[in-house]
């Protein structure tokens, strides 16, 4: 590792900056995940549907708390019009036809809840389970990394009639478009997929603006991915994925994405044997469709918390239920600081078409971080000689630190009815070696 010693000069300053911040999601003023989440969904019961959306909706349209709405078939926002959503909304989706709901280009959707009145999608099953129906997809008009800049997102639909082809173009020029806001939602038992699809997710942006706003979003129990960033510019915050199946940030298309203050929980006994990492960064899906060498895929991650829900997390690693945490591929820029990865077989996979080299290194990084009950940290796929990349992210100008310590020993509570993921202290004491 003699050549990336200027490398590591650069980052001095940069891991002494960060040394005194905290680690995971945020702790400040209590749990953000108090009142508006909930980790059992399976034990709500909403009351039955009194309204039914279906087909497309070409004009402004309100969807107020006194009525209970079924979404039936393939949903449409279209021809710029504005869905508004009240707080408190329950929004049931049919599974029998595997509902799907899609704000296209130019449309918006204004789902703001608040902190005690939450916006809800959930399956109209009353023993519900993963995939009862297929997600909430917003389609913008900025820039992915496709060739000629547009996509179609027609793969992944359900049931989908010809007519509908149009409806499904993304991507675009316009950085700052704006698709509405998410804020206080929770969608559950959505990303229904099938063995040819790998790209579902129960929340998918798709060449969304960076004025578009996204906080305070809760994915729970998807088939596929929970939140799935394709192309675009966006900021978030405060979002939680519970229980994937796939994957639950997915990044691809040169997506431009801050994720700050967010939380992944894994169940090693639901996730695909296939792509269920818990951060996923890629460029492109075929690399002759894709223009990655000018647009990248470019993720920055803060403050969050990725961990495994295992009461045995070393029997459940030994027998090869838990992959790795986190999987950046080539041509991709990945940045994650003052996070935690706890309980994975890796914390981080590397392509195996990534060179060690200063450019790659500077691209991604690792600050402030800690990588807790891991079976190893950091990896080139296929490749278990590790030994440059611990010496490389082990160096302590990086400020990141290793132990194996229990769950229930690092944070504050993981199987209360309310969980807090907020790690027990501030300043970890760990073992760098």
């Amino acid at each position: 590792m003699k050549k990336f010693t200027k490398l590591m000069c650069l980052f001095l300053l940069l891991g002494m900056a960060s040394f005194a911040q905290e680690r995971g999601i945020s702790n400040n003023s209590g749990s953000w995940l108090e009142r508006w989440t909930e980790f059992y969904p399976n034990k709500v019961d909403y009351s039955e549907p009194t309204t039914i959306l279906k087909g497309d909706i070409s004009s402004d349209i309100v969807l107020k708390k006194t009525n209970v709405y079924i979404l039936i078939g393939n949903v449409f926002v279209t021809n710029n019009a504005t869905l508004t959503i009240e707080p408190g909304t329950v929004i049931v989706a049919d599974s029998n036809s595997k509902a799907t709901l899609t704000i296209t280009k130019g449309a918006k959707i204004m789902a703001q809840g608040n902190i005690t009145d939450p916006i809800i999608f959930t399956s109209d099953k009353d023993s519900k389970r993963a995939g009862d129906w297929g997600g909430l997809f917003i389609l913008g008009n900025a820039p992915t990394n496709k060739l000629g800049n547009v996509g179609f997102l027609a793969s992944v639909y359900p049931n989908l009639e010809p007519q509908d082809y149009a409806k499904l173009s993304y991507g675009g020029e316009n950085v700052a478009d704006y698709s509405g806001e998410l804020n206080y939602v929770r969608i559950e038992y959505a990303g229904y997929s099938n063995d040819s699809d790998k790209t579902r997710g129960a929340l998918s942006f798709a060449g969304v603006g960076n004025t578009t706003k996204v906080s305070n979003v809760m994915v729970s129990y998807s088939e596929s991915m929970s939140f799935n960033f394709v192309g675009g510019k966006l900021s978030t915050e405060k979002l939680v994925s519970l229980k994937a199946k796939g994957v639950d940030y997915n990044f691809n298309l040169g997506a431009v994405v801050e994720l700050n203050n967010s939380l992944a929980v894994r169940s090693p006994y639901i996730s695909s044997v296939y792509e269920s990492s818990c951060i996923r960064v890629n460029s492109y899906l075929n690399k002759e469709d894709s223009n990655f060498y000018d647009k990248e895929t470019n993720v920055t991650v803060n403050h969050v918390t990725v961990l495994t829900d295992s009461k045995d997390i070393k029997t459940d690693l030994s027998m090869g239920l838990i992959r790795e945490a986190v999987y950046v591929g080539n041509h991709t820029t990945f940045k994650m600081n003052n996070s935690v990865i706890s309980g994975f077989s890796k914390a981080v996979l590397l392509g195996d078409d990534i060179k060690l080299n200063d450019e790659n290194l500077n691209k991604i990084q690792f600050v402030n971080s800690y990588f807790n009950n891991c079976l190893g940290n950091i990896f080139i796929e296929d490749n278990t000689n590790n030994s440059d990349l611990e010496h490389w992210y082990g160096n302590p100008y990086f400020s990141n630190v290793y132990s194996k310590d229990d769950h229930k020993d690092i944070f504050i509570d993981t199987f209360g009815k309310r969980p807090d993921y907020r790690l027990r202290i501030d300043n970890i004491v760990a073992d760098n070696n």
